[in-house]
């Protein structure tokens, strides 16, 4: 598909002062099947797409040689933490092991942005350790939820498995999406059209299958999530709006 943009990682968006005039930050949360997103990396490398993939630290997922592959392909490295969520909500023992994970993640690769990892069924918000502390403190350059001005910048992310956010938690950002944007055709549209100068794509790889076995198991397993999501957005919503 041809189009008038640009792909940037989240680094490159954060530094680089003289931006193209579009762009697409891309970026991708690994929750889980590491070895999807290695096909996603060697997929955006054959297109000319440098993109930002965010690592876990569970076992299934800090996989080394697959991160040295991803950056070595030219696309950036992140940390996607949850140490908040670990530490069951106690900030000294979550900045402790921020700091130790984010070392372990430095021995295979520079790490210059970090990116929240948000689970919907935990009462804790990562992204409030930095309330207390001070990322920069650790060579990090930014986060994508709280250092990218979303009032210019269009946020699309897949979670869900629905591109509008109706199904998010966690992964929402200050300024609400586009609600026509429902599908990947809408997106597809968006981009051809040029809509949008700034937009950011965040897509989580093991959504993207490449059998059919597997997209219709994911497909099945998220819908019964997004049940559970749909009431904890409502008794969120009712709890904070009770007489």
């Amino acid at each position: 598909m041809e189009s008038s943009y640009s792909t940037v990682t989240v680094e490159k968006h954060l530094v680089t002062v003289k931006k193209p005039e579009k762009f697409v930050i891309v970026r991708h949360d690994v929750d889980r099947r590491p070895e999807q997103a290695m096909k996603m990396a060697e997929i955006e490398k054959e297109f000319g797409i440098t993109s930002t993939y965010y690592f876990r630290t569970t076992a299934s997922v800090f996989k080394p040689d697959i991160i040295r592959a991803i950056k070595e392909l030219g696309h950036e490295v992140g940390y996607h933490y949850e140490v908040l969520d670990r530490a069951k909500g106690n900030f000294e023992d979550a900045i402790k092991l921020f700091k130790d994970e984010l070392n372990e993640f430095r021995k295979l690769c520079e790490i210059k942005t970090i990116c929240m990892h948000g689970n919907p069924l935990s009462p804790w918000d990562n992204r409030d350790l930095w309330k207390k502390y001070d990322f920069k403190d650790f060579g990090i350059i930014g986060e994508p939820y709280l250092s990218i001005d979303y009032r210019k910048v269009l946020y699309l992310t897949d979670t869900g498995r629905n591109w509008n956010s109706r199904f998010s938690v966690k992964d929402v950002v200050d300024v609400d999406s586009v609600s026509h944007v429902k599908c990947t055709d809408d997106v597809i549209d968006l981009v051809k059209n040029g809509a949008s100068e700034q937009i950011c794509i965040s897509t989580h790889p093991e959504r993207w299958s490449d059998t059919f076995g597997s997209w219709l198991r994911d497909l099945v397993l998220q819908n019964v999530k997004n049940v559970g999501k749909v009431i904890l957005v409502k008794k969120a919503y009712y709890g904070k709006n009770k007489d």
